[in-house]
């Protein structure tokens, strides 16, 4: 005989850990310029990798903020197709700061969703991830930004961002690691089927 013995899921209030209820995930800037000039990874693992972890917040119901730079102004194109072909009809915020931490829209956007822990995505690293996790994390949300997901205009400015994020208190993640955070147990059953698809997508394989 089987016993199941897991405890009740955690409350997303009080969970130490990132939970689909207690996460917001913020996609800020993946249009076809800046991935373009990226330098710290291969720029089709990186898409790929983008893709695969905004399909498991869209699985997982996770709300998801997304924002653009220099659109409307026509200095720069949309959000690569991929990603919108995902985000469906996601609202998206375009502004002329490269800080999306000082465009009100973007702000209360976020604000408004009621979540502490930011799943953070940018391009570049250096910029448009390092100055809006610096700010909200002074704010006293607690940021992750997922590393395998994001880049820079080289490996060291990448890197050289990621340490300064860190040490004001951001907690780096990666694609997989979010997928098993939010999975957690297997009588989780109504996600157990997109969990193995968004793993297998990304090109991850695990064994029962």
């Amino acid at each position: 005989m089987i016993h199941m013995t897991s405890y009740a899921p955690r409350d997303p209030q009080t969970d130490r850990l990132l939970s689909p209820d207690n996460s917001v995930f913020v996609l800020i800037d993946y249009q076809p310029i800046q991935i373009q000039s990226i330098e710290s990874m291969n720029r089709f693992q990186l898409v790929q990798n983008i893709v695969a972890t905004t399909k498991l917040m869209v699985d997982f119901h996770v709300p998801i903020i997304l924002s653009t730079v220099n659109v409307a102004t026509g200095r720069n194109k949309d959000t690569i197709a991929p990603l919108k072909d995902l985000l469906g009809d996601t609202p998206s915020y375009d502004r002329t700061t490269i800080n999306a931490w000082e465009d009100r829209e973007f702000n209360e956007a976020l604000q408004a969703t009621g979540r502490h822990n930011l799943i953070m995505t940018a391009l570049w690293t250096e910029a448009c991830l390092t100055f809006p996790a610096i700010d909200a994390l002074a704010e006293g949300y607690d940021v992750y930004p997922v590393v395998d997901a994001i880049g820079g205009t080289s490996v060291d400015a990448h890197e050289a961002a990621l340490r300064r994020v860190e040490q004001a208190g951001a907690r780096p993640t990666s694609f997989t690691q979010l997928a098993c955070e939010f999975q957690r147990d297997w009588n989780r059953t109504d996600t157990v089927k997109s969990f193995f698809d968004d793993l297998s997508s990304a090109g991850k394989f695990l064994e029962l």
